[in-house]
């Protein structure tokens, strides 16, 4: 299996979009998001896909995205992270035993990528995910990722239902923990606050380095 193709074009209506976006800002990444963070990680933090400022212009997930204003903060607070804000791909921040991704590499139109896009997508995340040992977390950012996880897993969507901050044991001693996603509509509708986005990282964390000290690390 392959983790990451730099050059992927199996998405026509994607590659096309991220053509198009780099023909108007030639500085930016446009190309497949590849993961960020550590290569072992105890907590794998999935994603949906990259905002077009945002990591389709930086080329590292969550990175410039509003979305990662809660996220990397709260790594920071909770020992992921050696810095609360991500601005940029050589900004020197570092993750240590944490990892990010998203469910689809690409930058979707209207941030909005198609069931099919995001089921060829799948078999990225299925390489991630592959041979994670048990004790490791894994912490979805929203349904869609919630159901991507699943899916990596060769698991049907019916096997655990999405809800913020449920937990479902998943094969292997790993686990799935899910978050709505920290994205700028849930924040300004109130669905998401950032001390509910906190708790739900704070169990992750906990569960981490609970399955840390299980795998004698």
């Amino acid at each position: 299996m392959i983790e990451f193709e730099p050059d992927c074009r199996l998405c026509p209506r994607l590659a096309a979009f991220r053509d198009a976006g780099k023909a108007r800002h030639p500085d930016y990444h446009c190309a497949p998001v590849p993961p960020f963070g550590d290569p072992d990680p105890r907590l794998f933090i999935v994603g949906l896909a990259p905002g077009f400022h945002g990591a389709n212009a930086t080329g590292r997930p969550f990175t410039g995205d509003y979305a990662g204003i809660w996220l990397y903060r709260a790594l920071h607070e909770f020992g992921w992270s050696t810095a609360p804000e991500s601005v940029s791909a050589d900004d020197g921040l570092q993750l240590r035993g944490a990892r990010i991704t998203n469910s689809v590499k690409c930058v979707p139109p209207a941030n909005k990528p198609t069931p099919a896009e995001i089921a060829t997508c799948n078999r990225y995340l299925t390489a991630e995910l592959d041979g994670r040992p048990a004790g490791t977390v894994i912490l979805s950012l929203g349904a869609i990722a919630h159901t991507a996880v699943l899916r990596a897993c060769s698991l049907k969507p019916s096997y655990a239902k999405f809800g913020h901050g449920a937990e479902h044991a998943l094969p292997g001693g790993r686990i799935l923990v899910n978050t709505y996603h920290s994205s700028r509509y849930n924040m300004n509708t109130g669905r998401l606050t950032e001390e509910m986005f906190r708790r739900v990282v704070a169990r992750a964390t906990a569960l981490a380095r609970a399955g840390e000290v299980n795998r004698g690390k």
